[in-house]
């Protein structure tokens, strides 16, 4: 599976934006869709998760003000990000992979998405 990430840049505290990652090689229904993100000197963490039945899972860090969803005819997984915050500066990764337990696994990525959150 090739996924291309795109939508990142450099916003102001409070303001909005919205990745997008499209997917190809694969039947994009029956793949889920998760969120990273990576901050210098830090470990890459789980934002969000959307399963192939449109299932969401968030970080605590986010919830409520990330929104991640799937368009299944564009192909394509999204993270609208209202009320940014600096610390949610990061390059942020998409990714697919596996439920094992409720669990998300990721087994493919696409390449990262610098977000940039100026106070």
């Amino acid at each position: 599976v090739q996924l291309q990430a795109s939508g990142g840049g450099l916003v102001q505290a409070g303001e909005s934006l919205t990745l997008s990652c499209t997917a190809s090689g694969s039947d994009f229904r029956f793949l889920p869709g998760g969120w990273y993100r990576q901050a210098p000197g830090t470990q890459r963490d789980l934002v969000a998760t959307i399963n192939t039945s449109w299932g969401t899972n968030y970080a605590g860090s986010v919830k409520g003000r990330f929104t991640i969803s799937r368009d299944n005819n564009r192909r394509t997984w999204y993270l609208q990000m209202n009320s940014l915050k600096p610390e949610d500066t990061a390059v942020y990764y998409c990714s697919t992979g596996r439920f094992y337990s409720g669990k998300y696994t990721p087994t493919d990525w696409g390449q990262g998405t610098q977000v940039t959150v100026s106070s």
